[in-house]
């Protein structure tokens, strides 16, 4: 059964996404390398990040090299209906660092709860009003305990790739989104 929920997530992520890879927006500077992500998230997830690397590597072998990132911490919970919320900060190389919340509804087979660390790569960034906003997408999630995730979510040229390091008891698929926000809120829509 939760084999069956994983590729069934995995199938409507391909269906959602298109096939040829989306570059970074900017010369090469202006992107981070899948070394540099790595680092970054083995010094942000601490002992965690053992599966990270894996994880980074094919974002960037199917996505290209991020121009952006953010890393933080999220909350959420399920019971057919669920809420995330979050906070981190997002790098850029040309436009410096900034304070991001996120949060957002789901609906599906879920239930459960986590927490986690959260490394999202973000793709063809050309101003930072351009992840603010909802971003859909489709979850799947199944440990107990513990687990380490990734996920794709798009919106017009924009793409952002969380890469989750969670502790909690979590199973089930949904659909759902994030709102990036410049300001913190409760409201999940």
């Amino acid at each position: 059964m939760l084999k069956r929920l994983v590729q069934t997530a995995t199938l409507l992520l391909a269906l959602l996404l298109p096939a040829a890879p989306v570059f970074a927006q900017g010369s090469l500077s202006d992107s981070y390398s899948g070394d540099e992500l790595v680092e970054s998230g083995r010094e942000f997830f601490g002992s965690a990040a053992q599966g990270l690397a894996s994880l980074v590597e094919r974002a960037v072998g199917q996505f290209g090299q991020p121009n952006g990132y953010i890393l933080g911490e999220e909350a959420g919970g399920a019971l057919i209906v669920g809420a995330k919320y979050g906070e981190g900060t997002l790098y850029t190389r040309n436009a410096g660092q900034y304070s991001i919340y996120w949060q957002g509804p789901s609906i599906g087979f879920d239930i459960g709860g986590d927490g986690s660390k959260v490394m999202m790569l973000v793709y063809n960034l050309s101003a930072i009003q351009d992840v603010l906003g909802r971003f859909p997408g489709v979850d799947g999630s199944a440990y107990i305990v513990g687990g380490l995730g990734m996920t794709v979510t798009k919106r017009g040229p924009v793409v952002v790739v969380p890469i989750r390091s969670g502790v909690g008891a979590r199973l089930g698929i949904n659909v759902g989104y994030l709102n990036f926000t410049n300001q913190p809120t409760w409201n999940p829509f």
